[in-house]
């Protein structure tokens, strides 16, 4: 995905346009009066916004035209919806809604389906952290948001967890100009160490010095686990005999591990 390249949905970005902070209160006090120019003016003069957004995303796989389309909606939004009375910078407000523009329109192409239900409450819940991020000027706790919404704070974090878009075990998180480091080098399995590698390999090595009767019966206990009294059943021998010759392979594989 090409983010530097000029052109972007036959928008120059080399030659977008940076509105000073007086420009932007005129503007807006034209735009909430109706003027479309002075609304489209504000647009144009925010695309920066835009572009700086989608940068986070690059590494999605998807087309920086189309991204960049579902920002402009979350900057139209924004301007829209921006109230100059309140002491904050339209930045600080327009970013967070045009990365939840950005993230509604990823989850609904998402691979991995999830329940309607679960994702109704977590569009609810994103919209209710945009309105509380705006009134608030801070970034809403998960209590706070569970409490507008009437429901269980773990709800809302299940809810939340589950339209996270998945992500490759390839995928690079850090590079200091040398190899990356990806997200598989920091996840453990304590399943496949070099210990229970080597236990594996012992463990097979010793059921090879059993007789065929030994390793029926082991593999019917410990790989099917299956009772004493079913292996004998499918034996035909006692559940004694059983236990015994179970005792005497155990004892004779130690000797080989």
């Amino acid at each position: 995905m090409m983010i530097n390249k000029v052109e972007i949905c036959g928008v120059n970005t080399s030659n977008l346009p940076v509105l000073k902070n007086e420009e932007m209160k005129t503007l807006f006090l034209r735009a909430q009066k109706g003027e479309k120019e002075a609304r489209e003016e504000l647009i144009r003069g925010n695309l920066r916004l835009v572009l700086s957004v989608i940068q986070r995303f690059s590494n999605r796989g998807e087309y920086v035209d189309d991204l960049f389309q579902v920002g402009c909606i979350g900057l139209i939004k924004a301007i829209d919806n921006f109230d100059l009375e309140q002491n904050v910078r339209f930045s600080t407000y327009a970013v967070p809604m045009i990365i939840g523009e950005i993230r509604r329109y990823l989850r609904d192409n998402n691979p991995v389906r999830v329940s309607r239900s679960l994702r109704d409450i977590a569009y609810r819940a994103l919209q209710v952290r945009e309105r509380l991020v705006a009134e608030k000027s801070r970034e809403p706790s998960l209590q706070e948001i569970a409490d507008q919404l009437g429901l269980p704070q773990e709800e809302v974090v299940f809810a939340l967890d589950a339209i996270q878009e998945p992500i490759s075990l390839f995928e690079p998180i850090y590079n200091d100009g040398g190899d990356p480091i990806l997200v598989m080098d920091q996840i453990s399995d304590d399943k496949t160490n070099d210990d229970v590698w080597l236990e594996e390999i012992s463990i097979k090595e010793a059921l090879k010095k059993l007789g065929e009767r030994e390793k029926l019966i082991l593999s019917l206990r410990f790989f099917e686990g299956k009772t004493q009294m079913e292996v004998a059943e499918e034996i035909g021998i006692s559940q004694a005999q059983v236990s015994r010759l179970e005792k005497a392979a155990l004892k004779h594989m130690k000797k080989y591990m």
